[in-house]
Parts: structure tokens; C-alpha cells; sequence
């Protein structure tokens, strides 16, 4: 009897001991079309088209907001160690554009590295008009109603 009631606690000891080391493991998570390099190897600059690329790599992950022949396959690998933020362990970019005829003109490979932060502004656009408190908002337009003809 005396065994089975130190075998408990050391079973709720290992237990817990699990569920604290599987809580501080990462979760790791890719998102986007990360191309094979072999596939990359495929595509050949000059004579791929639209069409070959589309067939090699798939659709892209984007297409550039100003040039329609500009492709961008965009995949990301962010590791999450319990509540902490994630951090982006791996990004990678390839970046296509076709020419005229819809053919290969550029094929470049871009990484974390060539990244670059882009820092918000703070600045407020400023509106005509007042500025007006919620009182005034609410009480505003009270005695403003016409009898409607």
C-alpha cells in the first residue's frame, strides 16, 4: 500500500514534467510556394514562358500591383516558442518577370537577408474641419431637423 502512494506523486511529477517541455517546444509553421531549386533550374531565361512557369512552379503567391509580367513565389517559416511572438526563421522570394512576348527576362532569388524593415510613420494627415467632442457629436444636429415638405 505504501508503494502505490509514492508511485502517485511521482507519476503527476512526470506528467507535469511532459506537458512543461512539450509547452517550450517550437511550433514551427511555413506559409507560401516555396519553389524547388530543381524546378528553378527548369526555367530558363529567354526562352521559359508564362505558360512553362506556371506549369513548372504553379500560380504565383502574387502578382506585382504595377506590372502584370512581374511574379512573385513568397513563402515564410516563423518558429513560436509557447506565448512568446513568432520569428521569422527563413523567408524566401523569387522574383520573375517576362518580357513583351511573355517570355523569361529576369529570374532572381531573394532570402531574409535582403529583406528590409519598413518603419511606420507616426504623422497624422490633416482633414479640414474641427475637430468635434462626443457631446458635441450627439447633441449636435439637435433642433437642426426641419419639418420635411
Amino acid at each position: 500500500m505504501h508503494n502505490k502512494i509514492t508511485r502517485i506523486p511521482l507519476i503527476m511529477l512526470a506528467g507535469l514534467a511532459v506537458i512543461y517541455v512539450s509547452a517550450c517546444s517550437p511550433r514551427i509553421a511555413t506559409r507560401g510556394n516555396a519553389p524547388e531549386p530543381e524546378q528553378l533550374e527548369q526555367i530558363t531565361v529567354g526562352e521559359s514562358t508564362k505558360g512553362d512557369v506556371t506549369d513548372i512552379l504553379g500560380s504565383p503567391s502574387t502578382v506585382a500591383a504595377f506590372d502584370e509580367n512581374v511574379w512573385l513565389y513568397i513563402s515564410k517559416t516563423t518558429e513560436t516558442v509557447a506565448f512568446f511572438e513568432p520569428e521569422t526563421v527563413q523567408q524566401k522570394v523569387v522574383l520573375i518577370s517576362f518580357d513583351a512576348a511573355n517570355r523569361v527576362e529576369i529570374l532572381s532569388q531573394y532570402d531574409l537577408e535582403d529583406g528590409k524593415p519598413v518603419i511606420p510613420t507616426d504623422r497624422v494627415t490633416p482633414t479640414a474641419g474641427r475637430e468635434m467632442t462626443i457631446l458635441q457629436q450627439l447633441f449636435g444636429n439637435l433642433g437642426r431637423f426641419s419639418e420635411g415638405k
